[in-house]
């Protein structure tokens, strides 16, 4: 990664030893709150088991989750597109993931695909390649939302159910490790009022952080993780998949 020195939080930040999405709304809207814990959550808990060796972050944005794998890994590669909406000075290597990856067969262990397959036009043809640039019993870390309203246009072409990505995940060759989904019908909720709400001005940006705040405690209350474990299946926020190679 270039520039390491100067990395610095973005998207995620520790907060009390746990790893949950910034407050600072230029790193992450107040509408997007529970979603970004949530993802959170999720590579706070797979980076430590399955990452290692030489990791590429494909789509890596301002690398928000180099704090937590960092330690892990042995080297870190940041591929980005020119199009994206987070440029930054780590990128190695610039990258339109629409067509081959101009990188080795075999050459990384690792790979992250954080909120990035709903982009891709040829989302077949991206899988087929991170397969091809991961090494033997190498893992990928990767999640998609689902019920969530288009973003970064032009360049949101889809939502996937666990059918789709396992099957395509699959048919690529990877072993599906895990796949779950990322929170149910309480997430959902949340995020269409408060987007629904937030260009309202100021009152609607009080009311959007409200109620993600409020939420966000809901879902830690047995009441709350019931009932979005309970619709998760049927109404999934979004998904979290860990693949394997081999």
């Amino acid at each position: 990664m270039r520039n390491a020195d100067q990395w610095v939080p973005s998207k995620f930040v520790y907060r009390n030893g746990r790893l949950r999405g910034s407050h600072d709304p230029k790193a992450v809207g107040i509408a997007s709150r529970v979603m970004v814990d949530l993802i959170a959550g999720f590579y706070a808990e797979a980076l430590p088991k399955y990452a290692k060796g030489r990791l590429v972050d494909l789509g890596c944005g301002r690398v928000p989750l180099y704090a937590t794998y960092k330690d892990h890994i042995t080297e870190n590669i940041c591929v980005d597109w020119g199009n994206t909406m987070h440029p930054n000075p780590h990128l190695d290597q610039e990258q339109d993931l629409n067509v081959p990856i101009a990188l080795p067969d075999a050459s990384f262990d690792t790979i992250i695909l954080s909120d990035v397959l709903e982009h891709i036009r040829k989302p077949e043809e991206l899988l087929r390649e991170m397969f091809r640039v991961l090494s033997p019993q190498g893992h990928v870390l990767m999640n998609v939302p689902f019920f969530y309203g288009l973003h970064e246009q032009p360049f949101d072409y889809f939502r996937y159910t666990r059918h789709a990505l396992k099957s395509m995940t699959e048919d690529a060759g990877y072993t599906v490790v895990y796949l779950e989904s990322i929170g149910g019908v309480p997430e959902i909720i949340a995020d269409l009022i408060s987007k629904s709400v937030k260009p309202l001005g100021r009152v609607g940006r009080f009311t959007a952080g409200v109620v993600q705040g409020i939420t966000g405690w809901f879902i830690r209350t047995w009441l709350g993780r019931k009932l979005s474990a309970r619709t998760a299946g049927d109404y999934p926020y979004g998904y979290a998949l860990v693949l394997r190679k081999g």
